[in-house]
């Protein structure tokens, strides 16, 4: 086993957060040491051909020492970006029909449409195995 996977292996609290094929996972996971850390991981899936589909993710590792520093960075971005461009989005490529949730939902909540079914189209099933 590599050090990384056995440093990996105690989360200590963990949100989820859904972006249309996209789903961010932060979680502070615990070092050897004791000390907390923060993974971000972005999880997207794709569909193939034949109809079944894959996911791909990408993890960023955030130590304490950056903390300030990447805050900084990612208010700074994220204000240029909507200083210049507004919020809404403008992207050919982006779903036409996105809608910014305001709500947080629990992963596991179920959302009633207005005819009184069970509505999981906003949901993406994820096996924790494919992540």
């Amino acid at each position: 086993m590599s050090d990384q996977y056995t440093m990996e292996q105690e989360e200590i609290f963990s949100k989820v957060m859904r972006a249309g094929r996209r789903t961010y996972f932060f979680d502070v996971r615990s070092t050897k040491a004791g000390d907390f850390y923060l993974t971000i991981t972005e999880s997207k899936k794709f569909t193939n051909d034949d109809g079944s589909y894959h996911y791909k993710k990408h993890k960023i590792y955030l130590y304490k020492e950056d903390f300030a520093e990447f805050k900084d960075t990612l208010d700074e971005m994220i204000n240029y970006v909507i200083d210049e461009k507004g919020e809404e989005v403008i992207s050919e490529r982006h779903q036409k029909d996105y809608k910014k949730e305001t709500d947080e939902v629990p992963v596991a909540a179920e959302k009633i449409s207005e005819n009184g079914q069970t509505d999981t189209s906003n949901f993406t099933d994820i096996e924790f195995d494919d992540i």
